[in-house]
């Protein structure tokens, strides 16, 4: 990992800047689905009579990382992930021209992690054959549930069998992939949440993602709610999750994340955990988020969101919509609302590592916490109980300014 010494930095702020990861977001996809509250634009309401602007949009994002280098000059790049929308979209002659230029403005580690996700229904074997020559050596696949009532009423585009045929290609191509599973789905009962879990463990992914469908606003599923199962179910279905996947040799290492245990690798997800341990990443595409450390700030920025928007700020110079500076009193909690998802919980130390704040400033938080049941600490190391873990959002509350 690239450090950089506190005699570099200066004598205030942080003492070393913490791993740097690149997040690229692709902004469309085929359908837009009911439950996503992210920004994804279905193709078809684009108005691209002539297609998807793919040569365009892979310009802006050579520029926009290429205007973006004089703040992390020098450093490495630890993972890439492609999210949107649906990046398997873009071709792979578009993604082998991405990472090129990618490799040739940015340090780019030897080993470095590079996620692709990767919708069911746009799978084709010469084209996942064409991201894996192209550098690409992770999937995440959405495949959400093998229900085909489920399917449906999620507005996924893909079906059970195109779902087995993605884990199929997947295997043929890529060592290491995700599958995206979600649970509590509208009149989903617990015997149909365990056949989806067992199944997506019979698919032998080196990781799996198990969401509990939630209804974001700005959704349709907001707008107009299904019929959900209730809080108990709910929690039986997590319950039972965790067991399945535990049984099957799965370490759960992340609120909803559970990774193949193996002698031989690290099959957790590097970039995610980059977040979750509070380290940087710069964003870049239509709407994508980052968070950059410097020696005397933290900064987050956002580009505009809509893709017409983005492409048109690009032409012009820059996309950046807002860029602010992080409030010393506001990093406790931006820290411990990624930390307190690791179930393993984390060093001390780290607090003041990527905040620069002395750990006075969390004592009396975390000795609530403690107090009631919901986190457990020594001298050196905190982590969330069992309890803590299954009222997360009450155990970060504790933490808010």
């Amino acid at each position: 990992m690239h450090t950089i010494s506190l005699a570099q930095l200066g004598s205030s702020g942080l003492s070393a800047l913490p791993p740097l990861a690149l997040y690229i977001h692709f902004p469309w996809c085929v359908k837009k689905c009911p439950y996503c509250d992210f920004n994804s634009h279905a193709v078809r309401d684009a108005n691209y009579p002539s297609g998807l602007p793919e040569a365009q949009y892979i310009d802006a994002l050579i520029s926009d990382l290429e205007s973006n280098l004089p703040q992390v000059w020098g450093r490495s790049v630890s993972s890439i992930f492609m999210g949107g929308g649906t990046p398997s979209l873009f071709s792979a002659a578009s993604m082998d021209r991405l990472l090129e230029a990618i490799r040739a403005r940015v340090k780019l580690n030897p080993d470095a992690e590079i996620t692709l996700e990767a919708n069911p229904g746009t799978f084709e074997i010469e084209k996942f054959a064409g991201y894996a020559a192209a550098g690409i050596n992770r999937l995440s696949i959405g495949i959400q549930s093998f229900n085909a009532e489920h399917l449906s009423a999620l507005g996924r585009i893909h079906n059970r069998d195109e779902a087995l045929r993605a884990v199929e290609i997947a295997h043929q191509h890529f060592a290491n992939f995700n599958l995206d599973i979600m649970y509590a789905l509208p009149q989903q009962t617990l015997a149909q949440a365990q056949a989806d879990i067992r199944l997506a463990i019979e698919c032998n992914s080196t990781h799996l993602s198990a969401y509990h469908l939630t209804l974001e606003p700005n959704t349709l599923f907001h707008r107009y709610p299904p019929q959900l199962p209730d809080d108990d179910l709910a929690a039986d279905m997590q319950e039972m999750i965790e067991a399945e996947l535990a049984s099957a040799g799965f370490g759960h290492y992340e609120t909803s994340a559970f990774y193949k245990k193996s002698q031989n690798r690290d099959y957790r997800s590097q970039h995610n955990l980059n977040y979750w341990q509070f380290g940087d990443y710069l964003g870049i595409g239509a709407g994508a988020h980052g968070k950059i450390s410097f020696h005397d700030k933290i900064i987050r920025q956002a580009r505009y969101k809509q893709p017409s928007e983005y492409l048109a700020k690009m032409a012009a110079g820059n996309a950046i919509q807002t860029e602010n500076v992080v409030e010393k009193a506001e990093l406790p909690f931006e820290f411990m609302l990624n930390l307190l998802r690791l179930t393993e919980g984390f060093p001390l130390a780290l607090f003041t590592e990527r905040t620069g704040l002395p750990q006075s400033k969390i004592f009396a938080e975390i000795e609530r916490a403690c107090s009631e049941g919901l986190l457990e600490r020594d001298l050196h190391w905190v982590k969330p109980t069992d309890k803590g873990q299954r009222f997360l959002n009450v155990l970060m509350e504790r933490f808010l300014p």
